[in-house]
């Protein structure tokens, strides 16, 4: 297997350069690289109603998927992002049965969301964090590889209360909204009215 690091989502926001898209941030668990990831709008919901511990009253895909698997003793070990290639970032599941070991490939917004539902760690390989990590200053700007600090990943990376900012929560509920997804609609509104309190 590839050399790896673990990751940690450090959070999540709405996409500048990308269109109706999110950005999830993540770190090295030991070290100071940060991993922007780009991901479609389901699964940054998906990933924030994880990261903002909200409880849908029922099952969203990625529950339903885990109930699937517990039924038949099925469990999720960890996500590995092992390659990228033209920006498109390559992930894989690590399942276990209790005697087989399988690797499904995923996109990463579905790894990460899995991650979040299983509880189960998220590694890169060495080689993906050297192509797309960023290095970060103590006052949060990154280092381009000319020396120049990037003040777009700041933006990105700044450090909230919540892991993910009330506009953002904003922006994924009327996605909900427009997709009749009521429920994950109400669940985030619930949670954008706490943080606005």
């Amino acid at each position: 297997m590839k050399k790896r690091k673990q990751l940690k989502i450090i959070g999540i926001s709405y996409s500048q350069s990308q269109m109706g898209s999110y950005v999830v941030v993540l770190s090295e668990k030991k070290g100071k690289r940060k991993l922007p990831l780009i991901v479609k709008p389901a699964d940054a919901q998906q990933i924030a109603i994880k990261l903002e511990k909200l409880k849908p009253q029922r099952p969203l895909t990625h529950d339903l998927f885990k109930s699937l698997t517990d039924a038949f003793a099925i469990d999720i070990q960890e996500v590995f992002i092992y390659q990228v290639l033209e920006g498109i970032f390559y992930t894989k599941i690590i399942a276990n049965n209790g005697g087989d070991e399988v690797e499904i490939e995923c996109t990463v917004g579905d790894g990460i969301s899995l991650a979040l539902v299983y509880g189960c760690p998220i590694f890169a390989s060495l080689e993906v964090l050297d192509i797309a990590g960023i290095l970060i200053n103590d006052d949060g700007t990154a280092i381009e590889d000319d020396g120049e600090e990037n003040e777009d990943v700041h933006e990105t990376i700044e450090t909230k209360k919540s892991n993910v900012a009330v506009e953002d929560l904003e922006k994924m509920m009327q996605h909900a909204l427009s997709n009749e997804e009521y429920e994950i609609a109400a669940e985030l509104r619930d949670r954008i009215n706490t943080l606005k309190k």
